[in-house]
């Protein structure tokens, strides 16, 4: 392994890029080429392939395979002299990862960061992977083998290469073709349940058998089915997930907010970086638990990912980091472990208590990852929950959280003085759609203005600096806001934009909203089949124009946006939006009914679609100052298909043209604020007697 400071001798073309991936990599021996048309002139010119690396810079093993290979002055060597390098930001270029992590997943059947793709000089791969060490063992190829094999390959059966890399391309090409549509009904969401249920992990709660992600949005899924279908046995589901998770080690018991995932299947051991989007998903789903159930346990965990957010990930300006990394001090982890003296000299007489409750060990628990041996740290993670902690220790909850609060302030205190782990400092709006979505739902829900205030700050900065002529951009950093947004930063935002209105009111927010959407219609409807492009109709296009639909940690693009025009028809009573809606339902039909699990976002918006559903609309005088507390009232419980306007009696003018015929005939009764509301079947006489109001909606709590 290469020195820092030897390692600082090389510079190559990524000196002057602005993401921190990117820059992470500036000083490698590796001749790193950012992706431009002149990196594939220069390969094509000297007739040589392309080595893409695609990873994040809070990924750990890019970290691993930096320092095992790139960092190394053979390896360096040896890519140059046979390739044209090349390295991506998957997110800033989700484009180039999601187009090659296909190419990946169809040649070994699996995938993951960093991704190592080699390909000609027009962009066609023929060879892929993920991590590879240096040297070849244990049966498995080395990257310096892997090299020597592809400058053989290439300098003696250039044709091979070629023949494999325009196979493969038509194979991609092949498979991105829809099926035939098929109907789309209520058995679907039973299906979607019914799959849920057999992979659920009865003991720990979550998906699967070995490592455990959060996927919120198959909890979303399930809290409507519970709604849709009272079903005790969907919420259970929930439940225990999230428990599970919260007393895990996939949650920062110190510092609060979620790591990335689980290694094992009990949530204990996590990989250890916190993603934005990760904090905005996962709180949701906690408030949403909150409402359905009144357990203040899901409220107090999304008030803290909140001021972890906060207290971490907010810029000065108003917008949201990216990440923080797994890594500090070169160690993956280091930053969040512990060992059992640190933690009796620091706490003292409550050491002992805290220990037990953590599961503190001497020798530690936290286990290197190559060699299973104890580390002599420690992950603080509960076994049990408080309750039953509380009554086996026969300690009242109340004096317990105590203990457990101040011995982690201290705690906290302590670690603060550590290194901390990298954190990536780049702004991405998509991202920080979904944070702005969280924390006006948190606003709502809690009536905490501080969380309101950071999503408008937030909503400010996106328009600021990565807005110009109708258009988004992707990306901010540095003072620089660059490349033309793709479909999800235009749905995330009109998501976070719509919540925003339902927390605040303010007539800006619904009309950015349908701004941006008339640009995401502009830009990436496909007009003839249906369906969202990823890309803008004037972005590049690399090997082909694709629609996203796979709901995978985070909801796909296309999925958020149907469920963004239902709402948004409601509103409006456009039933245009309603059939762009249905258009690109109808183009992914085949996908979301042989893969329920694979699209639960998509459920969602069925869920929404198939009703009922509500649109409630308050028409005040002006000036009325209690008009809100319907709007308070209603957010303690669990309304996922409902859309609330409030207005004012004349000042329509205030309000996006696109919904003015539909709240115009609207007013205020008698000097007092009248409600009008409409459901999927029917609307009711309108009232000014909010009692008589909330009995025709489903204000249904868990029993």
């Amino acid at each position: 392994m290469v020195s820092r400071e030897k390692e600082k001798k090389f510079e190559n073309h990524l000196i002057n890029e602005k993401s921190p991936y990117l820059l992470q990599h500036a000083h490698n021996p590796v001749d790193w080429h950012p992706w431009t048309e002149d990196t594939f002139s220069k390969a094509k010119n000297e007739n040589k392939p392309v080595f893409l690396s695609i990873g994040y810079s809070t990924c750990h093993w890019c970290h691993v395979m930096a320092h095992e290979s790139f960092e190394d002055p053979e390896i360096g060597e040896l890519l140059n002299r046979v390739f044209v390098p090349v390295k991506v930001d998957r997110e800033e270029r989700p484009d180039i990862d999601s187009t090659y992590m296909n190419v990946c997943q169809m040649m070994t059947g699996s995938g993951g960061w960093p991704l190592t793709i080699i390909m000609t000089p027009d962009k066609k791969p023929f060879f892929s992977g993920t991590y590879f060490p240096k040297e070849s063992r244990y049966g498995n190829l080395g990257l310096k083998d892997i090299i020597l094999k592809v400058e053989d390959l290439w300098k003696n059966k250039p044709q091979e290469a070629l023949i494999s890399a325009d196979k493969i391309v038509n194979l991609l090409e092949k498979i991105s073709v829809v099926e035939n549509k098929e109907d789309l009904n209520n058995e679907l969401l039973d299906n979607a349940y019914t799959a849920l249920k057999e992979s659920f992990d009865k003991v720990h709660g979550g998906f699967g058998m070995i490592q455990k992600f959060p996927t919120p949005h198959n909890l979303y899924f399930l809290m409507r089915y519970w709604k849709r279908n009272s079903s005790d046995t969907s919420w259970k589901m929930v439940k225990k997930t999230l428990d599970r998770m919260q007393q895990g080690g996939i949650y920062d018991q110190v510092g609060f907010g979620f790591h990335r995932y689980a290694v094992d299947p009990e949530w204990l051991v996590p990989h250890f970086e916190k993603m934005i989007y990760d904090q905005a998903l996962i709180s949701m789903a906690y408030l949403e638990s909150f409402q359905i159930s009144g357990e203040e346990k899901y409220a107090k965990t999304a008030k803290e990912i909140f001021e972890y957010v906060l207290r971490d990930l907010k810029s000065p300006e108003g917008g949201f980091y990216s990440a923080e990394d797994a890594d500090s001090e070169g160690v993956e982890g280091k930053f969040y472990l512990w060992s059992k003296e640190e933690i009796d000299v620091i706490l003292g007489d409550s050491s002992e208590l805290i220990c037990d409750i953590f599961q503190v060990q001497k020798e530690g628990n936290f286990k290197e990852e190559s060699t299973g041996k104890n580390t002599g740290k420690n992950i603080l993670f509960l076994k049990k929950s408080l309750e039953e902690i509380s009554k086996e220790k026969q300690i009242s909850l109340k004096k317990l959280e105590s203990i457990i609060e101040e011995s982690r302030r201290k705690l906290f205190q302590v670690r603060e003085k550590r290194i901390h782990p990298h954190k990536d400092d780049k702004i991405l709006t998509d991202w920080n759609g979904l944070m702005i979505a969280a924390l006006s739902r948190g606003s709502k829900v809690f009536k905490e203005e501080r969380y309101l205030k950071a999503a408008e700050k937030a909503v400010d900065f996106i328009f600021k600096n990565l807005y110009s002529n109708k258009r988004l951009l992707h990306r901010y950093r540095e003072g620089e806001g660059a490349i033309n947004g793709y479909l999800d930063d235009y749905a995330f935002l009109i998501w976070g934009l719509l919540e925003l209105y339902q927390a605040s009111f303010k007539v800006k927010y619904l009309s950015k909203a349908f701004e941006l959407n008339q640009s995401l219609l502009d830009q990436f409807l496909d007009k003839s089949e249906g369906g969202f492009y990823f890309t803008p109709a004037d972005g590049e296009t690399v090997l082909l124009r694709k629609k996203e639909s796979y709901d995978s940690a985070i909801p796909s693009g296309n999925s958020v946006q149907v469920l963004n025009l239902l709402k948004m028809s409601l509103l409006s009573e456009d039933a245009r939006l309603k059939e762009t809606a249905h258009k690109c339902l109808n183009y992914f039909s085949s996908k979301i009914k042989r893969s329920p699990l694979g699209h639960t976002h998509f459920l969602n918006a069925l869920d929404f679609e198939w009703g009922p559903y509500w649109k409630l609309v308050i028409a005040c005088p002006p000036g009325k100052k209690n008009s809100k507390k319907i709007s308070q009232l209603l957010s303690t419980y669990f309304l996922p298909n409902l859309v609330m306007v409030l207005k004012e009696d004349d000042l329509e003018e205030k309000w996006p043209f696109e919904v003015q015929d539909s709240f115009s005939a609207k007013k205020s009764i008698e000097n007092q604020c009248a409600a009008y509301l409409c459901s999927d079947k029917d609307c009711k006489n309108p009232t000014t007697h909010m009692d008589k109001l909330l009995s025709f909606i489903d204000l249904k709590k868990v029993s």
